[in-house]
């Protein structure tokens, strides 16, 4: 497994391409998409039948899909572990590029 080089992001901008550079797995990055399209209908679900419940599977549905991808195609440790909240950002820009298809998907 590589290992996230330690560097110190001032915003966004300057992290997406990193972000990026950690998911050039066409596999890893379908997790992700699979993943956050769970998070998108389970939280459909449960904001629509009130099933409050199963709100703490959030974390695995999204995380779960997206470490599998990492730790077995892309064969590296996620930006998650080091960048908490500028990788879950990039889970949702990626996401999005994805369906505008400027990512491959």
């Amino acid at each position: 497994m590589t290992n996230i080089a330690v560097k110190k992001y001032k915003n966004f901008k300057s992290f997406y391409p990193f972000y990026l550079s950690q998911h050039e797995n066409i596999i890893c990055r379908r997790l992700h998409f699979i993943g956050s399209s769970l998070i998108i209908i389970t939280l459909t679900y449960v904001l629509i039948n009130a099933a409050w419940p199963l709100l703490w599977t959030l974390p695995f549905l999204g995380y779960g899909f997206a470490w599998l991808g990492h730790f077995f195609f892309e064969k590296n440790k996620p930006a998650t572990f080091t960048y908490p909240w500028y990788s879950l950002l990039g889970d949702w820009v990626m996401y999005k590029d994805i369906l505008m298809g400027k990512l491959k998907f």
